[in-house]
């Protein structure tokens, strides 16, 4: 494993330096937890994600934020399916299952000239709470309208749609107890989200997890499955269009296809495309090969 296909994505935007950067890793064999953090760490992206094909020929997934492994991330899953299909792995209109901590998880890529992709994430819903924790309130400097946990381990909170929520500023301090592992803070589309796909978005958001080693997450997936039932409920639709304003924005299409799972439509840009030397490769009690953490 002296050298490994690696990449970039910039997942849920067309354009450069847009969205969501996420880094996607081809091994050639399992590599230890602890050899993917500390390459995770050193690519400094909101996630990095690990492919292998299993001998049985399916494909496993895994994500790692700078500090941490996380169950579920869906724009690392997007530029996982970029990345398949970018190799030659992965051909349009063929749909995948990628094997992950979270479950089997579809993609397929489609498109003529843009490849878009479609990924089916887990969508665990929403737990009213009695009220957001006092803190709150004063820090989005507005009075939230709903406040929600999750299974996933998220917290969600509505804020009017007057407040100006792309000026919104929280240092990575700011945030207490289990909102430090994310935050949502969303609300109703107004009239200056940009359109996605040449159509209105219907909510726009933004998510904070300094507890997973991320101040900011520009372009969510895992945020937008969460909380786009909820939007659709609201609106009666089978369908909505979320936004993030964040300083690096983009979008998706979330579409409602079994209960409990969600499925995103967006895009991504190549930014870079080329090889990881990250020596150390060593044998574990079970037999695999797997690289030691440097």
């Amino acid at each position: 494993m002296a050298s490994l296909p690696a990449l970039l994505i910039e997942a849920f935007s067309a354009e450069p330096l847009q969205g969501n950067g996420a880094a996607v890793v081809l091994l050639d064999t399992p590599a230890s937890s602890g050899w993917m953090q500390g390459l995770a760490n050193s690519l400094r992206q909101s996630e990095t994600a690990f492919l292998w094909l299993h001998p049985d020929g399916a494909w496993m997934l895994r994500w790692f934020t700078p500090s941490c492994e996380v169950p579920l991330c869906g724009h690392a899953t997007l530029a996982a399916a970029l990345g398949l299909y970018h190799w030659g792995r992965l051909p349009r209109a063929t749909p995948l299952q990628f094997w992950t901590r979270s479950g089997a998880l579809e993609v397929a890529v489609s498109g003529a000239q843009i490849p878009q992709v479609s990924l089916t994430l887990p969508s665990s819903g929403l737990i009213d709470e009695p009220e957001p924790p006092a803190y709150l309130g004063p820090l989005l400097n507005t009075a939230p309208l709903r406040y929600w946990s999750s299974p996933l381990g998220y917290r969600v909170v509505l804020v009017p749609p007057d407040m100006p929520l792309e000026q919104l500023s929280l240092p990575a301090g700011a945030l207490q107890g289990e909102d430090r592992n994310g935050l949502v803070v969303m609300q109703a589309a107004t009239a200056q989200t940009p359109p996605l796909a040449d159509q209105p978005c219907d909510y726009q958001l933004r998510f904070f997890a300094p507890g997973l080693g991320i101040d900011e997450d520009p372009v969510t997936g895992s945020a937008h499955a969460l909380v786009a039932p909820w939007w659709m409920q609201q609106l009666q639709r089978p369908s909505v269009r979320g936004w993030q304003a964040s300083h690096r924005r983009g979008g998706m299409l979330c579409e409602a296809v079994q209960p409990g799972f969600v499925r995103l439509s967006g895009t991504g840009h190549l930014l870079w495309d080329g090889q990881i030397h990250a020596p150390g490769c060593g044998t574990d009690s079970h037999g695999w090969q797997v690289c030691s953490s440097r």
